[in-house]
């Protein structure tokens, strides 16, 4: 069973961000069955209950976070997938709030190496596994959207998946709510992403040491 795992960081719902995902998980979707089972959890960050990250200073191992709340089942499937698509909405040149507050939760996926096990590191990888991953990132015509780029790509090195892709869309009319729909050439682009990380979720990675 291969698993994907699809996140929007929109505090809208049905928005361009969420639209673009949706097309990308089914091209995904439909590419896989015809070959293996596949299984698909949709996560909208807006609509679950947690809070920032606390700097605790400490490992909360055996659990992924100290804290017990909306993101302890994201962590589950976000260690278990086989590829992950996220999209987040431009907010003052980077990612939205909801985005970044589950970014900076995901901290302690590499806790600090304390007890020095390994000297080269300063944080222990609890995730050994690569695996294919893609964004979506949505603003405006006069956006600028390389601050939300990295944080992103930051984040996928952080938990162990490989960038395979993105979709940049620029909408024409910020009063209007998925705009992307009307979009043919964005679409293409989403469909093609996703027949792209299909293949790489079928496939995977050799090398598990990047």
């Amino acid at each position: 069973m291969i698993k994907l795992l699809s996140i929007s960081g929109s505090p809208i719902e049905k928005s361009s961000t969420d639209f673009l995902l949706a097309e990308i998980a089914d091209t995904i979707i439909n590419t896989i069955k015809q070959q293996q089972p596949i299984r698909t959890t949709t996560v909208r960050l807006n609509e679950l209950k947690f809070i920032p990250c606390q700097a605790c200073g400490k490992s909360p191992e055996p659990e992924y976070c100290l804290y017990d709340d909306g993101l302890t089942a994201v962590y589950r499937a976000l260690t278990e997938c086989d590829g992950l698509i996220i999209g987040s909405p431009i907010y003052f040149d980077s990612v939205s709030a909801q985005t970044k507050m589950f970014i900076d939760r995901c901290n302690c996926l590499r806790p600090p190496d304390y007890g020095n096990i390994n000297p080269d590191h300063k944080f222990i990888r609890r995730l050994n596994r690569l695996r294919p991953a893609a964004m979506v990132l949505v603003g405006g015509e006069r956006g600028w959207f390389e601050g939300a780029r990295r944080v992103m790509a930051g984040f996928f090195k952080w938990v162990h998946l490989v960038n395979e892709g993105s979709i940049v869309y620029k909408s024409p009319d910020f009063t209007r709510s998925a705009t992307a729909r009307e979009d043919n050439e964005i679409i293409k682009q989403a469909h093609e992403l996703g027949q792209h990380l299909a293949a790489r979720m079928i496939e995977g990675y050799r090398d598990s040491s990047q």
